[in-house]
């Protein structure tokens, strides 16, 4: 019993020791930082990677792509846009640089707007740089 007693309070001298020395000149915490997958490398195949961006973009101001005409569609869903209504979703696909597509669907999903069924296949197509 006595031994138990000493390796305890061995086991307790020693974690204190590690406590003392983990702490830096601050006071605070040394912090390891894993390195992750910003946004802008996020390719379409991780879907956790997509859905923290998505929740990462929410929470920042809604970025418009000169397109602010488009709000007009804000809850309509995909499958009910005429194709002149299309056809403005499509003047600021075309208008904009390949590598800002993914952004501007991230925008219209955030702003309740939904990509006609139209557009899709095009949008997607430019988002995997095809």
């Amino acid at each position: 019993m006595l031994y138990l007693i000493i390796a305890l309070a061995a086991l307790g001298i020693i974690s204190a020791i590690f406590g003392l020395l983990s702490h830096n000149k601050e006071g605070g915490n040394d912090v390891i930082v894993k390195k992750g997958q910003d946004c802008g490398s996020c390719d379409g195949n991780n879907e956790k990677c997509e859905q923290t961006c998505m929740m990462e973009a929410a929470t920042k101001p809604i970025e418009y792509f000169d397109d602010e005409e488009l709000d007009r569609f804000s809850g309509r869903q995909s499958g009910r846009y005429s194709d002149e209504e299309a056809e403005a979703f499509r003047e600021v696909l075309y208008t904009m640089a390949q590598s800002e597509v993914k952004d501007w669907t991230r925008s219209l999903t955030l702003r309740g707007i939904s990509l006609p069924d139209q557009v899709k296949d095009e949008a997607f197509l430019l988002m995997n740089g095809d």
